[in-house]
């Protein structure tokens, strides 16, 4: 007997677990297939024989073993359990068998393919399986049927090797190999079993030895004649090597004992797949395929199968070949969020494996070479995704050498993302107390002399650092000890509880202790000295607290034919279930008053409102605000019934008066990372049940340290706070913006619950106002508290409503010195709060306009939108209030216009246009900064505005102090105010002479663009001037003439300016203008020839150009052909 060997590591047998495939009476047949009632003996033995035991050490045992032995044995070495094949054939946890996703994973093809009776000629000789799957065909892709040939080697209850002729590149077997599998495991007794061929050719004798190896080089000459040739020259040879060899190999006769005992894994295809997954970078996709394949390294842990080890190892290789890695440390660049995800998940499964109970000693001296090995690599990622090297600056040194280095200047060496997992390494399962706990459970001995393990009821705890213990938690889980996970989770709760109310009774204490000292001195601002975990809970790369939840909660889900599998939803954030989970109080074991639930809920809010300090990057914030989010969710998730009320109740109350190691207790540190979230969780669940709690948690969660107190700075943490000392007084949250929609949340939930309590409602607000320092969340919070105010469908509720105004006012003086893209909304959002608050309110806001407004603000804003037909309509005000808001918005304006008569005399005009004494003091303003505040454009559209509000002297007079302030080019014929230049010299014309005759001075004086002025010289001939005049005396219709004032002085400037302007133009004229110039001076000769001297003046400019420009010769000639001169 001479057994092939396959070298592969040793794997502990996996759980026997039925599932919905097993071959219910298999095992139980007899040979005429009828149930047996008692299993043989034979069969009970040779199942374990086969599970346990290499064939090769059977057959070293014993000089002859029985064929029926034999033959039974061999039966047996084949898997038994269809979950094993699909733990190899598809994604882990993939139990929703209907969804359309599933239907196209391998194994359950192979169930169709099994189902549709495509498998046939199977045949097992020894250890080795065969058989065809015909795949059917496709009308659709025009595929035609295909047989497929597929062997399977097995040993050990382990399928050991696959072969199949489709070719299947993938990790993932193919469905045909999982047909066969399951063919076998289902229909065993149909299958033929032969022994080992070595067996049945010791039975030959030389000629019939001979006569088989003739037939079978006969039967497959083309393919092994070679291979024949080639073993029958080196067996003819006495010296080769294959003779010095004792027997031969038999591919079916099993493994040898030196063999490792593992499940078929391809680890070209792993390789291939991780690197093609990275490849394509942070794509959801690809994410979250590796993220599948974390989840089957898990699963493979869970079955205890040393593969899940192996992949693991594979895939860790893959990521550290990653060339993106190299690229962002020479560029100093973060890797992508969802890239550190997958590294954070990598080194959480290093700890799982490394903290396997039953992993051998040599096994872990073997992960922690290899993890010390990757943990030298140059370009594995630091556990801190966002750390950088600290510069050794004399500042930094000597503030290290301050807070009592030993040896600043030594740098200590980074921490990688598995070094977790190498300090887990040293980790070991040999106490006897742990043992006890995770082997004895609730069943162990009660004492209460021990007060470092047992509580004060005698209940074991669990001292360790909580994230290392929940780490054990973990890894028992992990790999398939729940029971033994499930008692370590409720020892380490127990002793979370113990340690709350320990540091409970030492701060009372202390508290106690200071006042007795000094009576006067009061206790609530005071902070502790205690120092403050840098890593909380919540935010650890090894997620304790989901770890206890988890745990404890899955003895506690209500199962049945919707609930998805437990562990997809712990180990894959993304899982969606189609219905919600069910929990019911298990308390097996416990003590009274005690379930599973109740633990596993004081887990979490022992974790959520631990204190500690905001970590320092930007990923380790976010990560740490989306670990809080999701443990909310899971606790929102379960209902909330009277034990968990009361739960709660005792937590909140504990928190509140937990002292320093609680982020709701008093005197928290400076950068505390804030608790308004799970105080919203806690004054929901509490409303129902303590009102007066649920308050007092809510506003003493209102807080925002980092934001009220920065002066101090706390040196007793150490290195903590060094950053702090030196690079900046404020620390840097990039979650800032987060953490306060979140404040504003909380603010808006405690206003809306008080809208019936005044006195409650004022003390929130009043919270808010103090803890709130954004103004866009304060902003929004006042919009909120608007909204409860004035519902759609009942009546304002005015304290509300107050609320409301008295926060949009403090928004108003927040934001008046400060760029913010929504004031305008804002002004206008507090104009409409006022308008529903009362009359009272609007005259307010514009009394004291200087405090919350900018001045046009309050003009074109505030007192516009207070004296508009649409608010008085709303408020329905009497002539009185009419008249007392009028009066007060025209005060508004005149205060406004003397303050800024750029931007508030006009509004000012308009407001007070129906009261002769504030229309004419505005219009004073108006006069008296023409000339050193207002630009022309600003004085144009004031008269054109008094123009139009029929005051046409005022209005002239406006327009010549505009002219004053105005200057145009000869260039600028597209100047923005060439409109308002012709409106005013028509608003002079329409006058009468005499105001056109002082106008004109000031136009030619400031405009030398000759086309306006041409322009104008025509239009005032078009009619004769006064024609528009109010002053009732009687005009004779006479046009002007050029050649008299006051259009004489005209014409010679447009003149003037046309001969400019021609020498500016033909300064720097190309070619492909002297169309346009051609052209411009069309129309300068229509200008000269006004003149009674025109053409002769229009003949000299052309003459002189011929003299001056003559090298033009082009440009000459189209000048002769036009004008003929």
């Amino acid at each position: 007997m001479f057994p092939m060997a396959a070298c592969k590591r040793f794997c502990s047998s996996k759980a026997q677990n039925s599932n919905e495939y097993s071959h219910k009476n298999h095992g139980n047949s007899t040979r005429n297939g009828y149930q047996s009632n008692v299993e043989s003996l034979l069969n009970i033995s040779a199942k374990v024989v086969a599970e346990n035991i290499p064939f090769q050490r059977i057959e070293e045992r014993y000089d002859r073993i029985p064929e029926p032995v034999q033959s039974r044995i061999v039966y047996w070495s084949f898997p038994r359990n269809e979950r094993d094949i699909c733990m190899y054939s598809s994604y882990a946890n993939c139990t929703n068998k209907d969804n359309c996703e599933s239907q196209k994973l391998p194994f359950y093809q192979g169930i169709k393919l099994l189902d549709n009776s495509a498998v046939e000629s199977v045949l097992q000789i020894g250890f080795h399986l065969s058989g065809t799957v015909t795949e059917p065909a496709n009308p659709l892709y025009s595929e035609p049927e295909k047989k497929y040939p597929v062997s399977i080697s097995f040993d050990r209850c382990k399928i050991t090797s696959v072969k199949c002729g489709c070719g299947n590149k993938d990790i993932f077997w193919c469905q045909h190999v999982v047909a066969l599998s399951l063919y076998r495991i289902r229909k065993a007794d149909m299958v033929q079993l032969r022994v080992p061929i070595s067996e049945t050719l010791l039975q030959m004798n030389r000629e019939q030895l001979q006569k088989f190896a003739q037939y079978l080089i006969a039967e497959h000459h083309t393919d092994v004649l070679p291979t024949a040739q080639k073993i029958a020259d080196q067996i003819l040879q006495s010296s080769s090597e294959i003779n010095r060899l004792p027997g031969a190999p038999d591919p079916t006769a099993g493994a040898s004992v030196d063999d490792d005992n593992s499940w078929h894994l391809d680890e070209d295809q792993v390789r291939e797949q991780v690197r093609s997954f990275l490849s394509q970078g942070g794509y959801l996709n690809s994410c979250n395929q590796l993220n599948s394949m974390f989840a089957k390294v898990r699963e493979m842990l869970r079955a205890r199968d040393s593969n899940g080890a192996r992949m693991l190892t594979l895939i860790t290789e893959q990521f550290l070949a990653d060339p993106r890695l190299a690229v962002w440390k020479t560029q100093g660049t973060p890797m992508s969020d969802k890239c550190r995800q997958l590294w954070d998940e990598l080194g959480a499964l290093w700890v799982c494996v490394v903290l396997n109970p039953r992993c051998y000693c040599h096994e872990k001296e073997q992960w922690r070479e290899l993890l010390e090995q990757w943990t030298s690599n140059s370009v594995c990622p630091l556990e801190d995704a966002d750390g950088r090297h600290v510069v050794d600056i004399p500042q930094t040194r000597g503030l290290l050498q301050a807070i009592g280095s030993d040896n600043s200047s030594m740098r200590p060496r980074p921490r990688t993302v598995f070094q977790h997992a190498l300090e887990a390494c040293r980790l070991t399962w040999h106490h006897p107390h742990l043992q006890a706990v995770i082997s004895q459970g609730f069943g162990h001995r009660r004492d209460t002399s021990h007060p470092l393990l047992f509580d004060d009821q005698g209940q074991p705890l669990w001292k360790e650092h909580l994230p290392t213990a929940c780490a054990r938690v973990d890894a028992l889980r992990s790999h398939g000890y729940a029971k033994e996970a499930l008692r370590l989770a409720v020892a380490i709760v127990r002793t979370m509880k113990q340690e709350q109310r320990f540091n409970q009774e030492k701060y009372a204490d202390l508290q106690r202790d200071i006042v007795s000292a000094n009576p006067s001195m009061s206790t609530c601002g005071s902070r502790s000295q205690t120092t403050v975990s840098s890593t909380g809970w919540v935010g650890h790369p090894l997620n304790p607290i989901s770890v206890l939840f988890d745990t404890l909660l899955e003895p506690c889900i209500i199962r049945d034919e919707n609930t998805a599998d437990w562990n997809a939803r712990m180990y894959n954030s993304e899982s969606q279930t189609s219905s919600p989970m069910r929990y019911q109080h298990m308390s097996e074991g416990l003590m009274s008053g005690e379930t599973y639930l109740t633990l596993a809920v004081e887990a979490v809010l022992m974790g959520l409102g631990q204190q500690r300090i905001m970590p320092s990057g930007l990923y380790t914030q976010d990560k740490a605000c989306k670990q809080e989010e999701r443990l909310l969710s899971w606790l929102q998730n379960i209902p909330l019934d009277p034990v968990l009320a009361k739960v709660i109740q005792k937590q909140a109350t504990m928190l509140l008066e937990g002292g320093p190691m609680s982020g709701l207790g008093i005197g928290i540190h400076p950068e505390s990372y804030p608790m308004h979230t799970f105080a919203r969780f806690l004054f929901s669940s509490l409303l129902g049940v303590d009102v007066q709690l649920a308050y007092l948690v809510g506003m003493r969660a209102m807080r925002l340290p980092v934001l009220e107190n920065t002066d101090e700075v706390n040196l007793d943490n150490g290195l903590n706070n060094v950053g702090s000392a030196i690079l900046s007084r404020f620390p840097r949250w990039f979650i800032l913006s987060h953490v306060e929609a979140h404040q504003c949340e909380l603010a808006s939930t405690l206003l809306a619950a008080s809208k019936s309590d005044t006195g409650r409602l004022r003390r929130v607000l009043e919270c808010a106002q103090q803890h709130i320092h954004s103004s866009s969340q304060l902003f929004k919070l006042a919009q909120d508290a608007f909204k409860i105010a004035t519902p759609s469908d009942g009546p304002k509720h005015m304290p509300a409503l107050n609320a409301a105004f008295e926060l949009g006012l403090q928004v108003m003086r927040m934001t008046l010195m400060t760029l913010n893209w929504r004031r305008r909304e804002m002004v206008r959002w507090l104009v409409t709060c006022a308008t529903e608050v009362g009359v009272q309110a609007l005259i307010s806001i514009m009394q004291n306009w200087f405090q919350l407004f900018a001045p046009i603000e309050a003009t074109s804003t505030v007192a516009t939108t207070v004296v508009s037909r649409a608010t008085m309509d709303q408020l329905n005000l009497s002539y009185q209030q009419h008249e007392e808001l009028a009066t007060c918005a025209r005060s508004l304006a005149l205060q406004c216009a003397t303050k800024d008569p750029q931007n508030c005399a006009l509004c000012a005009l308009t407001l007070c246009e129906k009261e002769p004494v504030a229309f004419e003091t505005a219009y004073q303003i108006v006069i008296d900064a023409a000339s050193h505040v207002m630009n022309s454009i600003q004085l144009f559209t004031i008269a054109r505005y008094m123009e139009h509000r029929g005051y046409p002297h005022r209005a002239y007079r406006l327009a010549l102090l505009a002219m004053k302030n105005l200057h145009l080019a000869y260039n600028q014929d597209t100047h923005p105010a060439i409109n308002d230049i012709h409106w005013a010299c028509a608003l002079s014309h329409s006058l009468g002479k005499t105001e056109l005759a002082n106008m004109l001075p000031l136009l030619v004086k400031n405009v030398q663009c000759a086309t306006v002025l041409s322009d104008i010289l025509r239009r005032c001939t078009l009619t004769a001037p006064g024609m528009a005049s109010t002053d009732g005396k009687r005009r004779t219709i006479k046009l002007l003439s050029y050649d008299k004032q006051p259009l004489r002085q005209l014409m010679e400037a447009t003149i003037y300016a046309y001969i400019n302007t021609t020498h500016s133009r033909l300064t720097h004229i190309s070619p492909r203008h002297y169309g346009d110039f051609i052209e411009f001076l069309t129309k300068a000769r229509e200008t000269f020839v006004l003149a009674q001297d025109g053409h002769i003046q229009f003949a000299q400019l052309i003459e002189n150009m011929k003299l001056v420009y003559k090298g033009k010769k082009k440009l000459m000639y189209l000048i002769k052909e036009r004008f003929g001169l």
